[in-house]
């Protein structure tokens, strides 16, 4: 059933308070809220945004969307739950947040699955990634469109990190992620989950020497303030998604399912235009406001000493898609 609260129908179902489902051609009018874990000036809220007007471009202001960031309406696993049940509309997630509650999309936080942005890009827009659109349905959310939250690079309190050996014994805050978990300990990491809204309290109190994240959400949520040392190390991409309640998009006409994935690739688009803006200036402005960067690290050997992981993941996830990843692009 639709949200009454949040999508009003026009004309004489609404008068008449019909409201059965996928009904053709049936116009909507009225605001929509959409959740996410960062500010509005950040890749998520670049996203949010353009999706926002793109919406209320191709629909005439007939459907408008209101946006809830910093974590309003919840962290990344909340957002997910809410859309599943309803009680939020739509919600833009990131990769590593969502794989809680859809548990295929952890594979692609395996630490070093992807060469560079370009391989991401290859794998998220082409069939690997619109096979998931079956994962997000099976989990009741409308996949509509792959975005960016960015490549994750890790920063601590302590010390430089160049070396697999930096980092063993260090408490590090990791996303509600199995895998990354899993990955962080076979480098003997002392790690543990933690939602985002709570993380900037946790380094500043010192429960945790460390975290990783894309640099755009390193800079906006402050982490300089609380982390000395920024390694680039680029261990893995992280997308985001956007999704949407199966009962808010069932109740929309063709052609505004229509708007509503193209609305969304815009906001995809303009996440990873974004994220890409921000990586090269956010790196120079947190070197400018103390952290200590190290540009340079062995991939290779961190990769491989997370390989004590890698029979796990074959195992959860199937060798031939990770492979399939692999060859992309």
């Amino acid at each position: 059933m639709l949200h009454r609260r949040h999508i009003l129908l026009t004309g004489a179902a609404a008068a008449s308070g019909v409201f059965a489902n996928r009904r053709p051609a049936r116009a909507a009018t009225g605001a929509l809220r959409i959740g996410y874990i960062l500010p509005q000036q950040s890749q998520l809220g670049a996203g949010a945004t353009a999706f926002a007007e793109d919406i209320a471009k191709r629909t005439g202001g007939r459907i408008t969307i209101q946006q809830f960031p910093d974590a309003a309406l919840g962290g990344d696993v909340e957002l997910a739950k809410g859309v599943q049940l309803g009680s939020i509309d739509l919600a833009f997630i990131t990769g590593l947040g969502v794989s809680s509650v859809v548990p295929d999309v952890g594979i692609f936080n395996i630490p070093f699955l992807f060469r560079d942005l370009a391989h991401a890009y290859a794998v998220f827009d082409g069939p690997i990634g619109a096979s998931f659109n079956q994962r997000f349905a099976a989990r009741d959310m409308v996949m509509l469109a792959w975005g960016e939250n960015g490549l994750r690079h890790i920063t601590n309190a302590k010390h430089p990190i160049a070396s697999p050996e930096d980092i063993k014994g260090l408490k590090m805050r990791v996303p509600q992620s199995e895998v990354l978990v899993t990955a962080f300990r076979a480098l003997g990491v002392d790690t543990a989950p933690l939602p985002f809204p709570q993380l900037y309290e946790a380094l500043r109190s010192g429960k945790f020497d460390g975290e990783e994240n894309p640099i755009a959400t390193i800079q906006a949520a402050k982490f300089d303030q609380v982390q000395k040392f920024l390694t680039l190390s680029g261990h893995a991409y992280d997308p985001a998604v956007f999704v949407v309640a199966p009962d808010v998009f069932d109740e929309l006409s063709n052609e505004d399912k229509g708007h509503f994935v193209a609305a969304a690739k815009a906001g995809a688009a303009a996440s990873r235009r974004f994220a890409a803006e921000t990586a090269v200036a956010g790196i120079a402005a947190l070197q400018k406001a103390g952290m200590t960067v190290q540009r340079d690290i062995d991939r290779a050997k961190f990769a491989a000493a997370m390989a004590a992981a890698n029979a796990g993941f074959e195992k959860q996830f199937g060798k031939a898609l990770i492979e399939q990843i692999k060859q992309a692009g």
